[in-house]
């Protein structure tokens, strides 16, 4: 009786041993059919990713014509680029004081995707003849290699006398600007290469390249509207002030008729 017993226990051992293989095999078997569909799904998505990139590169040479329009009128308009950089939320407190006369004699901003778009990019400001540096044009590319990420930038020829213009601590009046204390044109000097792409991080080519470039406009009506504020406030102000001044003289009159 307890033989039997016994042999049934490892029978039914025997039996659940078999059906865990079972669960196992169809567990690896549904793993297996789950790593396909992902991998046809990942083929599919890199296609995608080809066909944007197509698209995105025959578009880029169909905006070119229509930037360089843009730059054009541009030039036109007097410190457009100085009051858009002054504008920005970001990029408008990277400003010194002395940077803000270079500002000055920027003819023009440029922002170019390399051909390849995966292969990197470039931005480039062009001045004017200038009493500060000998170059026409500072440059910095940001070039994507299998090893990292290589960062390269024009090495600024300044005249003699010149040189990185360090900012002024102002003690902040009211709504005034306060300045940076460090010149913009340090981000020149920022070149650099590391192994590891997530490394590196230039917030400020970001925010040029991705806000300020594609709508440059938006930021420069933004300061004709805080003008435009402030001297709606100005005038509101004074027209307070009058109001007081005129309720003043009439208290005054009350005053004397009660005499």
């Amino acid at each position: 009786m307890v033989a039997d017993k016994g042999k049934k226990m490892k029978v039914v051992e025997k039996g659940e041993e078999e059906n865990c293989e079972q669960i196992d095999g169809d567990l690896v078997l549904s793993i297996e059919k789950l790593q396909e569909i992902q991998d046809e799904l990942e083929k599919i998505n890199e296609e995608a990713s080809e066909k944007v990139l197509e698209v995105e590169q025959k578009y880029n040479e169909i905006r070119k014509p229509v930037y360089d329009k843009r730059n054009d009128i541009i030039k036109s308009i007097p410190d457009f680029w100085l009051t858009a950089f002054l504008s920005h939320p970001a990029l408008g407190e990277l400003l010194t004081e002395e940077d803000q006369k270079i500002f000055k004699y920027i003819s023009s901003l440029e922002v170019e995707d390399f051909k390849d778009l995966k292969s990197g990019y470039c931005i480039t400001f062009n001045f004017n003849p200038n009493p500060y540096f000998e170059d026409t044009k500072l440059t910095k590319t940001f070039t994507f290699l299998d090893e990292g990420t290589k960062i390269t930038a024009t090495q600024i020829k300044w005249k003699e006398g010149m040189g990185l213009p360090n900012g002024v601590n102002h003690e902040k009046k009211g709504n005034k600007r306060q300045f940076a204390e460090e010149s913009f044109f340090t981000w020149f000097t920022d070149a650099q290469q590391k192994d590891d792409m997530d490394e590196i991080h230039d917030e400020v080519a970001e925010i040029i390249k991705e806000d300020l470039w594609p709508n440059p406009l938006t930021y420069f009506n933004n300061d004709a509207d805080e003008e435009e504020f402030e001297g709606d406030e100005e005038g509101k102000d004074e027209d307070d002030s009058d109001e007081d001044d005129d309720q003043e003289d009439e208290d005054d009159d009350d005053g004397d008729d009660d005499d």
